[in-house]
């Protein structure tokens, strides 16, 4: 029998992908907004694809920012921006 692949929502494109496909952006219970590569980091989460396009729409579309319910700092985005490049590049 295949095991589930755990699926999330990208909040750039809107598709649905396997989990470990995407990047897991978190608010911490302390209020801090970070990356999470392991998926154990408690808070609340939100992903998005590897694809530099689909971080440029949820920034203007301030996806991220309605998903934590939190102000994303920009140096968040471009931690993003690099951990992208270095996948696709």
């Amino acid at each position: 029998m295949q095991k589930k692949i755990p699926m999330r929502q990208c909040m750039g494109c809107r598709e649905r992908k396997p989990k470990k496909e995407l990047i897991r952006v978190v608010r911490t219970p302390e209020g801090h907004v970070q990356l999470d590569f392991g998926g154990k980091v408690n808070g609340r989460g939100t992903y998005l694809c590897l694809n530099p396009e689909c971080l440029k729409k949820a920034m203007r579309s301030r996806a991220l920012e309605r998903q934590l319910e939190t102000e994303v700092p920009q140096e968040v985005y471009d931690r993003l921006a690099r951990e992208m490049e270095g996948t696709n590049g």
